[in-house]
């Protein structure tokens, strides 16, 4: 069982650091979709929306192809700094945050997009530059919206199993995720540790759904 608690603590690791990172990039491409009008900018957001329908094996296999020893970023990154990504757990937060993405994303273009431009505008008259209009009107409407979108994308980062499993395998310990355990559990007939984790799995994810919905952008708080 305690090989359970330790896929538990590096799916917790994993979700973590994809969650921190589609801030980052979730937040800066919505907010540029939702302001911005250039050529291509339809195009753009289906493509950055395919990880959402694709199948994980699919993007596995393209990871595999970008990162691996022989790929142009894994060739890249071995020659110069001598960092293998293969078969890692950091290559387990690349396959997560890709997955993931386009739930940050999508929610955050949502969010910014129902910013109403007259309070932006307003902070303007008043002489605010525009990056503090970001952090001082934009960000503080759009919160509600994007942290939706960051517990949805944690949950579907901790249960990713498919692209994960094709660029960082099964090493137990090291990139051996929940879900990863699950499957391995099933197939060798250990029950019990997959019923374990199969529960804790489904809480977590209960769990985070129930707080996504509560933070839903126009949800009006129940009254007693």
């Amino acid at each position: 069982m305690s090989e359970a608690w330790v896929a538990l603590a590096l799916s917790l690791k994993v979700a973590g650091w994809a969650t921190a990172l589609n801030l980052v990039l979730g937040v800066a491409v919505g907010f540029t979709l939702a302001r911005r009008r250039f050529p291509g900018r339809d195009l753009l957001d289906a493509a950055l929306t395919l990880p959402m329908v694709m199948p994980p094996t699919v993007l596995g296999y393209y990871l595999l192809v970008l990162i691996g020893s022989q790929g142009p970023l894994g060739a890249w990154l071995l020659q110069h700094f001598g960092i293998r990504l293969i078969f890692t757990w950091q290559a387990a937060v690349i396959a997560a945050t890709v997955v993931a993405f386009p739930l940050v994303f999508k929610s955050a273009r949502a969010a910014f997009e129902n910013v109403d431009p007259e309070f932006e505008d307003a902070a303007r008259t008043l002489g605010i530059g525009e990056w503090g209009i970001f952090f001082r009107v934009t960000l503080p409407l759009a919160w509600r919206g994007i942290l939706a979108g960051l517990l949805l994308a944690f949950a579907r980062a901790l249960g990713e199993f498919g692209a994960t499993l094709m660029v960082a395998g099964s090493i137990a310990s090291k990139t051996q995720t929940l879900s990863i355990a699950v499957y391995e559990a099933v197939q060798a007939g250990q029950d019990d540790t997959a019923n374990f984790l199969v529960a804790v799995t489904s809480i977590t994810c209960i769990a985070v759904l129930l707080s996504a919905g509560r933070l839903a952008p126009g949800r009006v708080p129940a009254r007693a």
